[in-house]
């Protein structure tokens, strides 16, 4: 599957461990950035990486700050995108199944790479979209995206 992932200045460690770990799993990724500690600008990236999945380029997307606030903010903005900070597998399996979520949010100033992210990670990707009743939800989002982002 083909992945991709973003990270600021202040996400650059914990996104290098994910793409070695995502690269283990047998999965392709994009890097959209950044690479280095000095301070960019996170919607740079967080729109380039949304774009990507809106086009359809990649499956997922994986976007890395500080307190993950800023790349969520960042990429709910674009359309079609229904981007989640999630820190345990629980709440990775409950934003897959009941509101198809498609990019993944990790605050890297509060979690660390270990078990407890890679199972989210795992969990995120292999989750499916319960459809149902969360179809009706999922449905409402895209018509008000629809009638007010012309």
């Amino acid at each position: 599957m083909k992945i991709g992932i973003g990270a600021d200045h202040r996400g650059i460690v914990l996104k290098a461990k994910i793409i070695e770990f995502l690269h283990s799993l047998g999965h392709q990724v994009t890097d959209h950035g950044t690479d280095s500690n000095v301070s960019v600008d996170y919607p740079d990236i967080g729109f380039r990486l949304a774009s990507d999945l809106v086009e359809r380029k990649i499956r997922f997307g994986i976007l890395i700050c500080y307190t993950g606030q800023g790349m969520a903010m960042t990429a709910n903005k674009v359309r079609g995108i229904r981007a989640a900070i999630c820190t345990r597998s629980e709440i990775a399996a409950l934003t897959r199944a009941h509101n198809d979520a498609n990019i993944l949010i990790l605050p890297a100033g509060f979690v660390r790479f270990g078990k407890r992210i890679k199972e989210t990670i795992k969990t995120f990707i292999d989750t499916k979209f319960e459809g149902g009743r969360h179809l009706r939800r999922i449905r409402l989002i895209k018509k008000y995206e629809n009638n007010h982002h012309k």
